[in-house]
């Protein structure tokens, strides 16, 4: 039998020109968004002072499968893309597992994530529209890197908002940031009201991404010609990152193989979302029917121990209401969490198809985590990124129970990026100084308690 290569890539020509838009297949679909002007289902006008006009419509659009990527857009793929595909053949052997692991590396650029491919897709959009920048914020850094190299790529103005904690840990992240020439402001800041008003409350407080989107979006509406641009969560977000697993899908076609077992990892759900996309349009349509599981961190679970309800997508409270897996918008991980995957709530599409019973979510403390990363790093040569190393965990745990079957399956995980900016994360786990935190019920009790009420609808 002919072997696998270890990496498996397709060619320029190769490369899929459409997004895909799982919304069109789901048989029920994501409660609407709310204004919380109006307690009404929002309109596309009521997203223009926020989105830019086209990404406010494909945050809309239920109905259209497919969405033809832009010859701009295309064009900026390819300095990056097609990415690779790549059997682990040593992480295998390790585990003395007949299960045969593949993983999507989305890490060869340089933001070190699958955040660029939504990042040129938005920056792209704003410019179209002839704005004169665009705010932003960012948890471990990935995201603002990636919006910074596609606005410099685009002569577009950026501003970003990263988590307070995240931007003392990784000052290089924010050198990276800067180098692009986009202006970094640590959250929450006394930049804006809302920065202000959460500091007065909260004195101590070392940030999350409901902060720093309150922010952004402030920052956003009140300054001329500007709007707000989001890395995950978002229907647009999931949309442009579906490139990801179409990729996938293709490369796999090429050796014929087809994954059992699908593993992402989630906080807001971009890169979980892009990745299982196909996959989960096979599922929707009854091609196939592959198990497709989020790991997410033990010390912000939304998913495994969320509540289902409308919730404020930000912690002051000012953007629309959306129907999603949450632990309540005033939740802030701890400061201990050393990744990203900060985000209280998880985006409402992937929550819909959770709640719906067409994925599975388990969660992981994070020193668990990153001992399956230093143990991928020394077989596969990749540092993973500790938001990525989740989903390493995940396919590890599946791929161990295969051992304890002798099921040959085949497990396809996101590798969303590099863990290079992560150093003293890393090192806070060889030196054994990282600790897990473990949110209490009564902790999440009271943080579901605040969830807002929408008369007539909860």
């Amino acid at each position: 039998m002919k072997k696998i290569p270890h990496r498996i890539y397709l060619s320029e020509d190769q490369m899929p020109v459409q997004w895909y838009n799982m919304r069109a297949d789901m048989k029920s679909l994501p409660d609407p968004i709310i204004n919380p002007a109006t307690n009404q289902p929002a309109t596309e006008e009521d997203l223009y002072p926020v989105f830019c006009k086209e990404l406010a419509h494909q945050e809309m659009d239920d109905t259209t499968r497919y969405v033809p990527i832009p010859e701009e857009i295309q064009e900026f793929y390819k300095m990056y893309r097609p990415s690779p595909l790549i059997r682990a053949y040593n992480l295998e052997k390790a585990l003395d597992t007949p299960a045969r692991i593949y993983y999507k590396f989305e890490g060869n650029n340089t933001s070190g994530s699958h955040k660029l491919n939504s990042a040129v897709a938005q920056a792209y959009y704003a410019k179209k529209q002839n704005l004169k920048g665009v705010t932003t914020e960012t948890g471990a850094g990935q995201w603002g890197t990636a919006l910074a190299e596609a606005c410099s790529f685009f002569h577009l103005p950026l501003t970003v908002y990263m988590v307070k904690c995240s931007y003392e840990q990784k000052p290089f992240r924010k050198s990276v940031i800067q180098t692009f020439d986009a202006d970094i402001v640590p959250s929450p800041s006394t930049t804006t009201q809302v920065g202000r008003k959460i500091l007065e409350e909260n004195p101590g407080t070392t940030g999350s991404l409901g902060c720093a989107i309150s922010e952004a979006v402030e920052k956003a509406v009140s300054t001329e010609g500007y709007r707000y641009v989001l890395g995950s969560v978002l229907n647009q977000v999931l949309l442009h990152q579906s490139i990801i697993g179409e990729e996938s899908l293709l490369a796999m076609q090429m050796i014929d193989e087809y994954p059992d077992i699908i593993v992402g990892c989630a906080g807001g759900g971009s890169n979980l979302g892009g990745l299982i996309a196909p996959f989960m349009r096979d599922k929707l349509t009854g091609a196939a029917n592959p198990r497709i599981i989020a790991v997410e961190p033990a010390s912000c679970p939304s998913m495994t121990r969320g509540r289902y309800a409308y919730d404020f997508c930000d912690t002051g409270k000012v953007t629309p209401l959306a129907k999603m897996y949450t632990l309540g918008c005033d939740f802030i991980p701890s400061a201990n969490h050393a990744g990203g995957l900060r985000y209280h709530g998880m985006s409402p599409i992937l929550s819909k198809l959770y709640h719906d019973g067409y994925m599975e979510a388990v969660s992981a403390e994070q020193t668990k985590i990153f001992e399956t990363a230093i143990t991928f790093a020394k077989q596969e040569t990749i540092l993973p990124a500790p938001e990525s190393a989740h989903a390493i965990y995940g396919a590890v745990q599946e791929a161990l129970k295969c051992k304890e079957s002798g099921e040959a399956k085949t497990i396809l995980f996101g590798l969303t990026g590099t863990g290079y900016f992560d150093m003293i994360a890393y090192q806070a786990y060889m030196d054994k100084t990282m600790t897990d935190y473990i949110p209490t019920d009564e902790e999440l009790e009271a943080s579901f308690a605040k969830l807002p009420k929408i008369p007539g609808i909860q």
